[in-house]
């Protein structure tokens, strides 16, 4: 997977879902609209909660690269 070098990473290793797409939540908004984040999370629920959260919120979800979430802030 080819992504952008990210703007932010957020380091979330460790945490338990819902944890990780809390985190997201709150620090996405603080990004300018075209920002990329990087979600380090090594807890399994992530691979799934992250991009559903993305899809709800409309963020563009950029893929998983082992335990980075890639997501671009779409506004």
């Amino acid at each position: 997977m080819t992504t952008p070098e990210p703007d932010e990473i957020l380091d979330c290793l460790g945490q338990r879902c819902p944890l990780p797409v809390i985190a997201l939540a709150r620090r996405l908004p603080e990004l300018p609209v075209g920002a990329v984040i990087r979600v380090l999370a090594d807890d399994p629920a992530a691979a799934v909660d992250i991009p559903a959260w993305c899809r709800m919120r409309q963020q563009e979800f950029l893929g998983t690269a082992g335990t980075a979430h890639h997501i671009r802030r779409r506004r």
